[in-house]
């Protein structure tokens, strides 16, 4: 924990992602000066009967009636707001001190490419403000959608705003339960879309054959061999050759879809983890390279940034390119995202946009979030 500053507001963000694997919860602070001071942070687990569901939703199940969409809303805005208290318990500080909560709440549905489009984020936060005390915004991705864009990534106006330099062309790469990446060069507009999957699918094959949520280290996958033909039928899914904006989710990418490239080969366990892996590898040095060719260094944060097995094949992939956590240039790689839905939050309440239109391709720049007071 870092001491805050007594004279610059406190912000907290909550994240769940789309392995909802655990509440990120990050209490923040953004001097006058610019930059992001990180104070503490937390994990919270989720009840494992309600993550069964939000994976299943995840994924394309259908909501049974309007009153299970009513009560998995509400838990979710519950379990936000424990994990909200559990933080501000741990840190000592009173509910007053926090100005505000940015609160990203679960995807368990994305079409930007409907008509009409649509995403949908459940997590009720009028709960949040309630239980926590402290004003809550919330729902940030469908102004986007709303001015046609695809609500997604929103993190790469963070990133640019955190990380971006004038020395080098350089890449943010969030390694969550999809891949995504924020590209920053030094001269032209910052662009940033999803790559494919990453933990998601890795997790999911882990769990099922290992009993385990994740592949700790990338150990599974280590023990394997990559299957070039898997790996190449994976890669010829029509959805890796869409031109930016693009942005996807558990719902396009799943153990089903997987599986279809699997059926009658036979393929040990860790050879599937392997290639899975390698998948990752793939499709996120392909985009980079595709689009930012110049780019002379990758900073990944998310998961992971903590699988060293998947780290050395992107390297592997990208020569000449350093591959390095976020927390060399002051980001702790775990919070990123809830640290970035803080500083939405703290945009929403000066009347500031939160997205970049050249990313997500809305017509312009919008204000995003709905506030619910304290």
């Amino acid at each position: 924990m870092t001491a805050p500053d007594l004279s610059t507001p406190l912000y907290l963000g909550l994240m769940s992602g789309t392995s909802a694997d655990g509440i990120d919860a990050a209490l923040v602070q953004f001097p006058d000066h610019g930059g992001c001071r990180f104070v503490q942070g937390l994990t919270h687990a989720w009840d494992p009967a309600l993550r069964a569901e939000l994976v299943a939703l995840g994924e394309g199940g259908e909501l049974g009636s309007l009153d299970t969409l009513g009560r998995i809303d509400a838990q979710i805005g519950i379990a936000f707001a424990a994990a909200a208290n559990r933080l501000l318990e741990q840190a000592a500080l009173d509910p007053p001190r926090v100005a505000a909560i940015g609160s990203h709440g679960q995807t368990v549905r994305h079409r930007p490419l409907a008509d009409p489009a649509f995403t949908c984020q459940l997590g009720d936060a009028n709960r949040i403000a309630e239980l926590t005390g402290i004003t809550t915004v919330a729902d940030f991705r469908r102004r986007d959608v709303a001015a046609g864009g695809h609500g997604a990534p929103l993190m790469p106006a963070f990133h640019l705003a955190m990380l971006g330099t004038a020395d080098e062309d350089r890449a943010v790469l969030n390694l969550g339960g999809i891949a995504n990446l924020t590209l920053i060069p030094r001269e032209g507009t910052p662009r940033g879309f999803d790559t494919g999957p990453a933990n998601a699918l890795m997790d999911a094959w882990c769990e099922r054959h290992r009993g385990v949520p994740f592949d700790a280290d990338g150990a599974f996958a280590a023990s394997g061999r990559v299957d070039e033909e898997v790996l190449a039928q994976w890669r010829s899914e029509p959805w890796f050759a869409l031109p930016p904006p693009k942005s996807t989710g558990r719902e396009q990418f799943h153990l089903a879809w997987a599986e279809a490239a699997l059926d009658g080969r036979g393929l040990a366990p860790a050879d599937v983890q392997a290639t899975l892996l390698e998948l990752t590898a793939a499709t996120v040095a392909d985009a980079l390279l595709a689009h930012l060719p110049e780019a002379k260094r990758v900073l990944v944060c998310g998961g992971g940034v903590r699988n060293p097995q998947l780290l050395r094949r992107l390297s592997a992939r990208l020569p000449g390119v350093v591959v390095e956590s976020s927390a060399v240039h002051g980001l702790d790689p775990d919070y990123l995202e809830a640290m970035g839905f803080a500083w939405l939050a703290h945009r929403t309440l000066q009347g500031l946009p939160g997205n970049l239109p050249s990313v997500t391709g809305a017509r312009g720049p919008r204000i995003l979030g709905a506030i619910y007071p304290a």
